[in-house]
């Protein structure tokens, strides 16, 4: 199943070129009262809503793709975490993104994580407010784990039971010396979509295909399985420091290739298995 949210916070599941406008299933969520639990409510109640989804599908209305605004699949998680530089062969990499950077992590050094912070999520409808002109700024294509049982201390052999499902995420990167959590969660730098894809369709994480372009130009080309560690590392790793909650995050890294991004730009990532996600740059303010 695809799961997208679209328009004024409608939920739709995806048919093709199709948008089933299963809004109405929301209904079957329980109300909100403070304190409120963390973690995204759409997740949280999955079950339920599933069930009240495959009751409405036959009579909802359907609306064609390119006529809705889609927006973050996720809108309330308790963290976004990031994998830096997750990918083979660094210590070979010569690579100059204009800024003093630390030296390359070799291949056997234990995961790298950094946080995004909620605040940064935006949907392909919103783009992205590049911030800081004068400095560059580029766009990340990773695949993202969505996180749908709450866990802790997670081995590998029981980290996929605890996945929703996948999306694009472009993990949008300031680059300078501040902090990686300060660079990367500016607002809009974190955009998720263009819907959530669960785990019986994508098949196999670990090897989806994966291609980023920038105004046509094509700046990234790979393949899940040139990723350093694999999902059930990186889940199993995340979970020994942070308890995981359903609607979580991961970006789980991204292959060598980069691009500055300028106001007007236009970035398209396509994934295997989940589809395709374009997204304009604009300027912050606007």
């Amino acid at each position: 199943m695809k799961i997208c949210r679209f328009d004024f916070d409608r939920l739709g599941v995806l048919d093709g070129d199709v948008v089933i406008d299963v809004t109405a299933a929301l209904d079957a969520m329980p109300a909100l009262r403070w304190p409120l639990p963390q973690g995204d409510p759409l997740i949280q109640h999955w079950p339920l809503l599933k069930a009240r989804i495959d009751a409405c599908m036959g009579g909802a209305e359907r609306i064609a793709l390119a006529d809705v605004a889609l927006k973050s699949p996720i809108t309330s998680p308790s963290k976004i975490i990031g994998i830096a530089r997750n990918r083979r062969g660094l210590a070979d990499e010569k690579i100059d993104l204009g800024v003093v950077s630390g030296a390359a992590r070799q291949d056997d050094d234990p995961i790298q994580m950094f946080i995004k912070a909620p605040s940064a999520i935006a949907g392909p409808s919103d783009g992205v407010a590049l911030r800081f002109p004068d400095r560059r700024s580029d766009p990340e294509a990773e695949l993202s784990i969505i996180i749908g049982k709450a866990g802790s201390d997670i081995s590998q052999d029981d980290a996929m039971d605890h996945v929703f499902g996948y999306c694009i995420g472009f993990d949008m990167t300031l680059r300078g010396k501040e902090s990686p959590s300060s660079r990367k969660s500016i607002d809009t730098y974190a955009v998720l979509g263009p819907w959530i894809v669960t785990p019986d369709e994508l098949g196999d994480p670990d090897a989806v295909d994966t291609r980023l372009e920038v105004n046509g130009e094509v700046i990234q080309r790979s393949n899940t399985r040139e990723l350093a560690f694999n999902m059930r590392e990186i889940i199993a790793h995340a979970s020994t420091f942070y308890t995981l909650l359903p609607g979580d995050v991961i970006m789980v890294g991204t292959p060598v290739g980069f691009a500055p991004v300028r106001v007007g730009d236009t970035v398209v990532a396509d994934f295997a298995g989940i589809g395709r996600m374009e997204v304009l740059m604009r300027a912050h303010g606007r």
